[in-house]
């Protein structure tokens, strides 16, 4: 080991300078937490949209009611919902 800074020890590797100063590296902090309560009645909604997604769409199928094509939009915006629903509950709200 030679001693002055910037010269090398005799593992190979350079010596830290002597004005070294630790850091800290910022982390991301969860903006979303939610209680399990919470989380429970977001699936709750989640699973109520995914039972109105599945009516509106045999409704969309029978041929007395108008506007089957928007009926089965609604249906898939609902789905939609409800699965971002699902993800934000599973994930952050401590449900299942």
């Amino acid at each position: 080991m030679l001693g002055a800074c910037g010269e090398t020890r005799a593992s190979g590797r350079a010596e830290q300078p002597t004005d070294y100063r630790e850091f800290e590296i910022a982390t991301i902090v969860p903006v979303l937490a939610f209680s399990h309560q919470t989380g429970v009645t977001l699936a709750e909604v989640g699973f109520l949209l995914i039972l109105f997604a599945g009516v509106w769409l045999v409704a969309a199928q029978i041929p007395a009611f108008k506007m089957p094509t928007a009926r089965t939009i609604v249906a898939g915006i609902a789905l939609a919902l409800a699965g971002v629903l699902l993800v934000i509950a599973t994930h952050w709200g401590h449900f299942g």
